[in-house]
């Protein structure tokens, strides 16, 4: 802890000693005026009664008006506790008072942040400098230098340079915070699950908050912190009166820090990647860059940029209608990262549990990328691109260790995949597998609907794979995978040819999908709900068994 904080929290303990000692005083002079109070009418009982008794009659004349020789009791009561109320009352204001200025002079050099939003905290002084952080309207920091135009300050345990353009200091700073100093939850922990209701569970996680946030208090429940954002457990928060400070580049902004000059696909599909800067012939293309896929750019030409996406290098148009560069890749970046599990080891086991004893259904290579449905102590739930299966169940539930940092957790971007399209060929055979191919390839990006037969308004795996092959080669299919799966010959993976269909199974071993080769080692399919119709290698899953259905392997 530094040593302002230890100053200020000693100023704060302080301040809550006094206004404790305010409210003891407010009592008990409370008790004191009504003890004298009893004591009087004790006395004057035992003095033979009230004074202004008389009559024969036994009625009781009370004095009233201008000649009355004493006053109401009870008005001089309770006016008197009035008095004490409103003195215990000014005594809260003073201390709470105290308590907010002792927040303020918890800086030595405070600045306020005047922006309309946020503004941007950067690794170094100047507008090309890495976004670390932001400050909202209002906040506070501690400015620790100027250089130029740019205040070198400290925030929220980020320390940073801000244009100085948008804050206030000294005087005027430290009068304007005042009433802004409000009950805040500050982060302890380098990470703190935010939660959409005041339970424990995986499913409920809305967000996550990071060490030394401040977060306004809304309401203090047992073991829990509801703020704006949902709900925090109070075990690891510290809740009192502080100014806003800054908070780290949101979590899914963090994903621009990945690249240095960012490109971001804009095409509602797949954006080709080609080996050299020309149109030419499609036998140039090497990769694809997905829908709001990330690539960094390498050089600029005329009408092309070189980009590096995953494991590619090569170019892309840099017709602005198909990407986005500048501030707009930036905007579309932060809106299309999403948490992601990136694998750093050659093979992880995918279990169908979260635990080591649960069957192993599959495996998943390095830098591939899988996106996260929930979090647990040591494991994470992917979504594997498993389907709804044939009768519209749910997918199989997927879950990969993260014990022995074999997975990176982050927000993060698509990036490209390898991709080389067929070549048509003189032989009959060949050319027409071919043609199935590139037919089925024209539906990449479309939407994954169970039950669906037409790809040109949503299907389903098998549905996808059953429309491909009877509207180019006249095969006839069966409606679900599991039927399909029986057709055909059989063939081993050595002996794969494009148009082929791969089938896998569910955790339970029963088949449930269905895919189709396009060579060099991928597949097109009807993938998810979410991932829609897409290209993967054809062995992100460990497949049961691979059908010829066209014929004629010459």
């Amino acid at each position: 802890m530094s040593e302002e904080k230890k100053d200020y929290t000693q100023i704060l303990k302080r301040a809550r000693r006094r206004r404790k000692r305010a409210r003891y005083l407010h009592y008990a002079g409370i008790g004191t005026v009504l003890l004298l109070l009893v004591l009087c009418v004790f006395f004057v009982w035992e003095k033979g009664g009230f004074p202004a008794l008389s009559g024969n009659s036994g009625s009781v004349e009370i004095a009233t008006g201008s000649n009355a020789e004493t006053g109401n009791p009870d008005s001089e009561e309770n006016a008197e506790a009035a008095a004490l109320s409103a003195d215990a009352e000014a005594q809260d204001v003073h201390v709470e008072e105290a308590e907010k200025q002792a927040v303020v002079d918890s800086y030595q050099n405070l600045g306020l942040v005047q922006v309309s939003g946020y503004l941007n905290v950067r690794e170094t002084p100047g507008s090309d400098g890495k976004i670390i952080g932001k400050l909202e309207q209002n906040s506070a920091c501690e400015i620790l230098g100027t250089e130029g135009d740019w205040d070198h300050i400290s925030s929220g345990g980020i320390e940073g340079y801000i244009h100085n353009q948008y804050v206030i200091s000294g005087d005027e700073a430290r009068k304007k915070a005042l009433d802004y100093v409000t009950k805040m939850a500050i982060v302890e922990t380098e990470k703190l699950n935010i939660r959409q209701d005041p339970v424990l569970d995986p499913t409920n996680v809305v967000g996550q908050a990071l060490a030394n946030e401040r977060y306004v208090v809304e309401e203090e429940l047992e073991g829990w912190v509801k703020i704006p954002d949902g709900y925090i457990s109070a075990d690891y928060v510290t809740v009192g009166l502080a100014l806003n400070e800054a908070r780290k580049l949101d979590l899914k902004a963090m994903a621009l820090n990945q690249y240095d000059n960012l490109l971001i696909s804009k095409v509602d599909n797949y954006l080709n990647i080609r080996k050299e800067p020309s149109t030419d012939s499609s036998a140039n293309i090497i990769g694809k860059l997905p829908s709001k896929a990330a690539g960094e750019i390498l050089e600029t030409l005329d009408g092309w940029y070189k980009i590096k996406s995953g494991s590619i290098t090569g170019y892309v148009t840099a017709d602005p209608q198909y990407v986005a560069v500048g501030q707009e890749a930036k905007d579309l970046a932060v809106n299309a990262a999403s948490l992601m599990a990136i694998v750093t080891t050659d093979r992880l086991n995918v279990r169908a549990e979260p635990n080591t004893d649960a069957k192993i259904w599959t495996q998943i290579s390095k830098e591939e990328r899988y996106s996260v449905v929930s979090q647990l102590d040591g494991w994470v739930e992917i979504e594997l691109d498993t389907g709804d299966g044939d009768s519209g169940e749910n997918a199989d539930n997927a879950y990969i260790s993260t014990r022995d940092n074999n997975v990176e957790v982050r927000y993060a971007l698509n990036e490209a995949i390898k991709f080389s399209p067929l070549e048509e060929k003189s032989n009959q055979a060949a050319s027409l597998r071919s043609q199935v191919v590139n037919y089925a390839l024209q539906f990449v990006g479309g939407r994954y609907v169970w039950g669906g037969n037409d790809p040109h308004t949503g299907a389903d795996c098998s549905g996808f794979v059953k429309y491909v092959l009877s509207h180019v080669a006249g095969v006839g299919l069966p409606r679900t995978s599991r039927e399909q799966a029986k057709t055909g010959r059989s063939v081993k993976s050595s002996e794969m040819r494009p148009g082929d269909l791969i089938f896998y199974t569910n955790s339970k071993g029963t088949v449930n999908h269905v895919a189709m080769y396009i060579g060099n080692g991928q597949i097109v399919h009807a993938a998810s709900r979410r991932s829609g119709i897409k290209i993967s290698t054809w062995n992100y899953r460990t497949p049961v068994c691979i059908v010829d259905v066209i014929g004629n392997r010459s």
